[in-house]
């Protein structure tokens, strides 16, 4: 019994730490941004209870529904993209010859710089006057004059940022399904091989089966990603024109600071959370019934 006890006391003393992390960085500042959006805060006066006037105001702003469609549109278009491209990119470089070990290795180094820095990075490339990006294509001779990316046209910005995003955050699939990949057992790819199945039928009925675990997390992890971007649209964009690009995220951050509505904030950033939380449960149960 006193050894029982003991080692339950070493054990709490070891996840201590990690305990007192989420108290202080995560379950504290979630339970201040609850009663923050009960009331009205201008950051400047003292914060004024308002009831669930916030709330209220949240379900009748066309503005935040508006942003929260973009995000979803956004979402939509950029998670089949990085899943097939991961995909693909990990079947093209899963065997260990030393050139593929070279290509995963430079496909997966933009995913260790910020997201900050990448964004400002293609915000240069994309510059109508001296951007990589057009100076490439006049050369080609795709276009006769350089393109405006980012701030003018909605959809094309879109387009734009997520081909930085792609570039940025592809490797991170790719390595995942290749850990997935070369966890299958080699007897069970030698097998279909001496019977004489192909390489799509490997692919379609080993392969793809074999990781479907891996593919579920990779989608969970880029939806949840994607409908809460905020960096690369608040460097490439700020939103415009017109708020048009302005992520749900990124309204929650106008309205919080330069608008001075931390109140009306904290409603925005609790019924978003909610929205995900039932999007990526909705997207668990889906992906468990069709793999089960």
């Amino acid at each position: 019994m006193h050894r029982t006890r003991h080692a339950r006391l070493i054990g709490f003393l070891f996840l201590a730490p990690a305990l007192l992390f989420v108290v202080v960085f995560t379950l504290i500042p979630l339970l201040l941004m609850i009663w923050i959006s009960f009331h009205n805060w201008s950051l400047i006066q003292p914060p004024k209870f308002v009831g669930p006037a916030n709330f209220f105001r949240a379900f009748n702003d066309d503005q935040f529904w508006v942003s929260l469609l973009f995000s979803l549109k956004y979402t939509l278009f950029i998670t089949p993209i990085l899943m097939a491209g991961g995909y693909l990119l990990a079947l093209l470089t899963s065997a260990n010859s030393p050139l593929r070990r070279t290509t995963r290795t430079m496909i997966f180094i933009p995913v260790v710089i910020g997201l900050g820095a990448s964004s400002l990075l293609w915000y240069w490339l994309f510059s109508p006057q001296h951007g990589f990006v057009n100076a490439i294509l006049l050369d080609l001779g795709l276009i006769s004059e350089p393109v405006l990316w980012l701030g003018v046209d909605a959809d094309r910005s879109m387009w734009a940022i997520i081909g930085s995003v792609t570039w940025k955050v592809i490797g991170f699939g790719m390595i995942l399904f290749i850990g997935a990949i070369h966890a299958i057992p080699r007897e069970v790819d030698e097998a279909s091989m001496v019977d004489g199945a192909t390489a799509w039928q490997r692919l379609t009925r080993i392969t793809l089966p074999l990781t479907m675990k891996t593919i579920l997390l990779v989608t969970l992890i880029s939806v949840i990603g994607s409908l809460l971007a905020f960096d690369q649209f608040y460097i490439m964009t700020a939103g415009q024109p017109q708020n048009l690009t302005a992520t749900s995220v990124f309204y929650v951050y106008l309205n919080s600071f330069p608008y001075l509505k931390l109140g009306y904030g904290a409603a925005l950033s609790l019924v978003l959370a909610l929205l995900v939380l039932a999007i990526t449960v909705g997207q668990v149960v889906l992906t468990r019934r069709s793999a089960a």
